[in-house]
């Protein structure tokens, strides 16, 4: 039986399909389930937000609080990594997904290490050094992963200190159109280093990415769930897409032979 190779970044002749907290159209935003699946109907990756529990272990979730995607209440950082993996993390998508949990990101990385690449978006970061990128960046290390992933944040501060703590492993600035001006100038680049840049759908026109690459970034773009704006942003020359929809940007850029007439 021939094993498939593992995926590496940026080594595809199409735009990547990152999933959006997994496959998360389908099934409950970061779980096991929409990260499984997301798998399944071809992504070449996942994109999902890490923060910390109180005993310092990074979780899989998206918002500062557990109110949303559970059946729990009260903030990520101040309950355990018991307490948190003791919600129902999929009932509140679909009662086919009770008893999901939230995972750690080791586990996830445990899991499906071997058949994805993973976007990491750093949250509930700031200016103070609260551990979250060291801690990240342990689990990354001990799953010999730093290859095939790509740390995130609209925070450039939590981006700097990961940079200064593994100067090889790419980063991506996050931002949409609200984001400073400043943040946005080539001047940036001294005082953040960082390989990709990850603008809202909207912003991704020929003048921009002509910037983007006079300034040689990577262009990753979220989140993109329909055809026609998929086919836009790879005419365009895009790196990568986030979609919630996998499935749907399989068919669009990377159609089986089969189905091409």
């Amino acid at each position: 039986m021939t094993v498939p190779p593992r995926p590496t970044l940026w080594n595809s002749e199409r735009p990547l399909i990152l999933a959006h907290r997994g496959a998360s159209a389908y099934a409950p935003e970061n779980t096991l389930a929409a990260f499984r699946l997301a798998a399944e109907m071809g992504a070449d990756g996942v994109e999902l937000d890490v923060r910390l529990s109180a005993d310092g272990v990074p979780v899989v979730i998206h918002d500062a609080t557990v109110g949303r995607t559970t059946d729990g209440y009260g903030t990520v950082s101040q309950l355990t990594l018991t307490q948190l993996q003791a919600l129902d993390a999929g009932s509140w998508f679909s009662p086919d997904f009770a008893g999901q949990r939230l995972p750690t990101l080791q586990e996830v990385l445990e899991v499906l290490g071997d058949r994805l690449l993973f976007n990491v978006e750093l949250k509930g970061s700031s200016w103070r050094d609260r551990g979250l990128e060291a801690a990240v960046l342990a689990v990354i290390e001990a799953q010999g992963m730093l290859d095939r992933v790509l740390i995130s944040s609209f925070d450039p501060f939590a981006l700097r200190r990961m940079k200064r703590l593994a100067p090889r492993l790419p980063v991506a600035l996050l931002y949409a159109p609200d984001l400073p001006l400043y943040l946005r100038r080539a001047w940036l680049a001294p005082l953040l280093p960082h390989e990709v840049r990850n603008p809202e759908h909207t912003m991704v026109t020929p003048k921009a990415m002509a910037w983007f690459r006079r300034h040689r970034y990577r262009v990753v773009t979220w989140t993109v769930d329909e055809p026609e704006e998929m086919r836009r942003l790879a005419r365009l020359g895009v790196d990568g897409i986030i979609t919630n929809r996998p499935d749907v940007a399989r068919r669009v850029l990377a159609p089986s032979p089969e189905a091409t007439p």
